[in-house]
């Protein structure tokens, strides 16, 4: 019955090794893939290392897979045999509530079903992207365009669409504009790309002055603050209408938000542990904070297609499988520039 080669954690130490299950026969409606590479996000090391307590151990990782269609349900349209797709951070939803209605799935209030880690329908416990196949019901794939590598799809599936939707949501694609970044890692990266592929003057943000030449040479942004130095931060006040705060680590808010116009928005898409700011950072300047969590199925088949259109790739270190636990500690560290990517048909051949 065990049909499907991974890696798993076993317990808090969040070491992974190879472990092998049994995944579903393709339902009607479902969609059977071979994984072919699998991203690895901060969030599979949380899951693995229990950090917030929930772990259901063994635990299999990995929310940003891509792949290719080896079997299609009688009932399903949308795909055939051959097709590459991705699935991201959940596999199924209620679809029937008011969010599932419009497509925002990841807001389901009768309860989203996340890509592992999670209680599935049938009572099962969801395994994710480090493993060999994997199958979703047709309505949480989506079709990677002809010709975009299956390498580069991977990261978008979750870092890519964490920063695309709330800059659609808010209007962050108004050409000219000015945009602050906040943290230069797997998502920051993506902001910035964004950004200027939306015509945004775009700044970032970060505690390091290392980050200063990558992010204007390599990255393209129009400017670089460090924010550890008050002369650059004080300089920058009232300067952008948009702030994407990417930052999981604890840090100060009131600082960044000085830096927004007045009528300005930071969005927060990371996880600190607090939130702490200052009521007259917000009245005196009619500033605005919001937070977001990925996105739904439209929004991940919008971002797609634009990323398809307007060429824009994330930047990855291809690893294999089996230097998985070195990626994850080298990830804690923020030595990785700037997505992991697991070359999942090369590990399990």
């Amino acid at each position: 019955m065990e049909n499907c080669q991974g890696w798993a954690a076993r317990d808090p130490s969040g070491v992974l090794s190879p472990y092998k299950f049994n995944r579903r026969e393709p339902r009607n409606d479902d969609v059977s893939i071979k994984i072919s590479h699998a991203g690895v996000c901060y969030g599979d090391v949380h899951w693995t290392r229990n950090s917030f307590g929930d772990c259901k151990y063994p635990l299999v990782p990995g929310h940003e897979i891509v792949g290719v269609v080896t079997e299609v349900g009688c009932d399903v349209a949308r795909f055939k045999v051959g097709d590459h797709v991705g699935v991201g951070v959940y596999v199924d939803s209620c679809r029937d509530c008011e969010y599932c209605d419009v497509r925002r799935e990841i807001y389901c209030q009768k309860g989203l079903v996340t890509t592992f880690n999670s209680l599935d329908k049938d009572g099962t416990i969801t395994k994710g992207g480090y493993s060999s196949h994997i199958v979703v019901h047709e309505r949480y794939c989506h079709k990677i365009p002809d010709g975009y590598p299956m390498e580069k799809a991977a990261p978008m599936l979750c870092a890519g669409l964490t920063v695309y939707t709330p800059m659609i949501k808010h209007n962050m694609n108004q050409p000219g504009k000015s945009l602050g970044v906040i943290g230069l890692g797997g998502l920051g990266h993506m902001a910035v790309k964004f950004g200027k592929a939306f015509g945004l003057k775009v700044t970032v943000i970060s505690t390091s002055e290392s980050k200063r030449e990558e992010a204007i040479s390599l990255l393209g942004a129009d400017k670089f603050i460090l924010s550890k130095d008050s002369d650059q931060m004080s300089s920058a006040v009232k300067s952008l209408d948009f702030i994407i705060d990417t930052a999981s680590g604890d840090h100060q808010f009131d600082p960044y938000l000085s830096l927004l116009k007045v009528d300005g928005l930071m969005v927060l898409v990371g996880f600190p542990s607090e939130i702490k700011i200052s009521p007259i950072q917000l009245n005196f300047g009619s500033r605005c904070i919001a937070g977001s969590a990925t996105g739904g199925t439209k929004d991940t088949e919008e971002m797609i297609d634009f990323c398809a259109k307007n060429k824009i790739y994330p930047d990855v270190e291809i690893i294999k499988i089996d230097y998985i636990n070195e990626a994850l500690d080298r990830l804690t560290k923020n030595d990785v520039r700037y997505r992991f990517v697991i070359d999942i048909e090369k590990s399990f051949s």
